[in-house]
This record gives C-alpha cells, structure tokens and sequence, in this order.
C-alpha cells in the first residue's frame, strides 16, 4: 500500500498546496496570489491568515488549545524562496495575527525570529492590535483540565508525580529517564496549517501558523515557528511544510530534509517519505506528515500515524480547491 501520492502540474501554472483539508485557506491564498502585483508571499500570508481568523480546526488561531496557565499564544513562519528572507515569531501573547507579525519581522527587522512578549511588544510597535486570545471555550477547557489533576500533560521525571498531579513540579531526585519514550498524540493535536505556493513567475513561499499543544508548557516553541522544520523553501528547488507532533519532529528539521532531497532530484513524494522514515526510525510511535511542491508544480506527501492524511491544491483554472487523501505508514 502506497503512502505517498505525488501529482505533476504544469511548470508555469501558478499552484498553492496546504496540509490538511483547510479549503477556504487555501482558496484565499491561490486567489491572492493571482491578483495582479500580488506574490507567492502574500498567498501564504493571505492564507495562513485564513486559518488564524477561522480557528481551523482549533489548532489554528485565538481561542483554544490553552497552555498550562490557561493562556493561548501562537507561533508561525514565513520563508521567501526567492530572497531566502524568513520572518517568525513564538509563543506571541495577544496578538491574533501571528503570520502578519512573523512577515513583519522580515520586513522590519534583519532578525528571523522574536519570541514571547518581545514579539508581542515589537508587534504592536508595527501597528497590530493587541487583543484578548481567550475564548469562553478555552477558559471552560481549561478550568476542566485543571480540575482534572491536570491531565494530560506535557512533564515527565517530575515531582509530585505529573501523571496524577498538578504542580508546582520540581526534579525528581537521581532522575535516570531523561530518554524516556514520546507517546503518541491525542487526537486532532497536529492540524497545524502549513502552506507552500508557486506563483507564474516561478517564485516560491512557503510558511505555517498554529496555536501550539493544548496544555503545553509555558514558553515552549511548536516546530511551526522553526525554519527548517515547519517549513522550508527555496526557488531552485522547491519548498515543503510540516504538521504533527512538533516537539519530535523538529529534531529532524523534515521540511529542508525534503527540499534537500529534491535538491539532489528525488521526487517530492519520495522526499517526505524519507523524511518521515527518518523521524520513525527514532520515535515509532510519532504523528505526523510531510507536504512538499517542487518548482516544476510536482508535489507529494507522506505521513505517519494516522489512519490517512488529506491535504488541499488549488490550481490555474479550478473553480474550487481539491482534497487528496493519502494512507499513513503505521507504527
């Protein structure tokens, strides 16, 4: 059984691909990119910004997914493939319009990435409103979580005992598990949008916004705000996105080990199935998959465990985007 699927476009057709089955993202971000003086970087802008405003799949966006404290923030990431300029910003308190700040932060500033309330800081110095990321829905979820003894959660070779208890936590004494295994993630924990695009002129973009694990650690950094691992691009070659469980999967920066791979003329659905092999071979119970578009508007995908993986295209010429559905390597 096939895991990967890998379609060819025409090499002058503009074309936007997108994990997930996240359709009016998608068809927002190809409808930018083809009014005229638009680019391939405003797609994704446009795009990801989709996501941001409809809370896709409450991994996306403003209110949900609240960490330990009760507080939603959001990363995201912005790569140009033709300048190889990168904007992103991490753990951004506030300001729901994460993707506008990381592309600010590559206008603005000779930085690549500004995290927590110096991002938001330099956020609003930008113009962006600051704003409550709460929800009723977010603040319900977490007064549950809590009263729940705080399950699940993201602390291990803790005490008090984490899976039983809420914290403050300290060390445990003569911790010995520090290469304890990674579990497998709740369900709907890795719908984080990520996005490449290739406009007529042949320039790519590529970039990713998320709201991070529900109840994480303050201050922790999804592998979407990550160059390299949510998503890398680059104009000679091509460009792939990430989602899935971050916190392995930036280990093996998947997304520049596609683009690599394609570099050195491996198909793109080849591409991410390495990279996926790559991440398995480690932590064979990880979630996740890989999408990649190369410059010619070849593109593919690959994913490992979950039954199947659909992610969006929209091409010159179709009325609506289409949703391909690939099955999933199995632990």
């Amino acid at each position: 059984m096939s895991t990967t699927k890998q379609v060819s476009s025409s090499s002058s057709s503009p074309i936007v691909v997108t994990t997930w089955p996240f359709i009016n993202a998608t068809r927002n971000a190809f409808a930018k990119m083809m009014t005229p003086g638009a680019t391939c970087l405003d797609a994704v802008e446009v795009g990801c910004r989709t996501c941001e405003d409809e809370q896709c799949d409450a991994s996306v966006g403003w209110g949900s997914h609240p960490a330990e404290d009760g507080e939603t923030t959001l990363d995201a990431l912005i790569i140009d493939g033709r300048t190889m300029s990168v904007g992103a910003v991490a753990n951004l308190h506030r300001i729901k319009n994460a993707i506008g700040v990381a592309r600010a932060v590559s206008q603005y500033s000779t930085h690549s990435l500004l995290v927590g309330e110096s991002a938001t800081k330099f956020a609003i110095e930008m113009g962006f409103k600051e704003e409550d990321l709460h929800s009723n829905g977010s603040i319900e979820t977490w007064n549950k979580w809590k009263n729940g003894n705080c399950q699940p959660n993201f602390r291990r070779n803790v005490q008090p005992d984490p899976t039983t208890s809420c914290g403050p936590y300290t060390p445990k004494p003569q911790c010995d598990k520090e290469f304890s295994s990674h579990g497998q993630l709740p369900y709907g924990e890795h719908d984080t949008i990520g996005m490449v695009s290739l406009d007529s002129n042949g320039n790519m973009a590529a970039g990713g916004s998320t709201n991070g694990l529900q109840f994480k650690i303050p201050g922790r950094v999804s592998d979407t705000a990550l160059i390299g691992s949510g998503a890398y691009v680059d104009n000679d070659v091509g460009g792939a996105c990430a989602t899935g469980d971050g916190d392995v999967m930036q280990r093996f920066v998947p997304s520049y080990h596609a683009v690599q791979l394609m570099r050195q003329g491996v198909a793109p659905d080849e591409a991410c199935l390495d990279a996926i092999k790559r991440i398995a071979q480690f932590n064979p119970n990880f979630t996740g998959a890989v999408l990649a578009l190369d410059k010619n508007g070849r593109y593919g995908a690959a994913c490992h465990g979950m039954d199947s993986f659909p992610y969006s295209v929209m091409k010159q010429g179709w009325i609506d985007p289409e949703v391909l559905q690939i099955p999933c390597l199995k632990p």
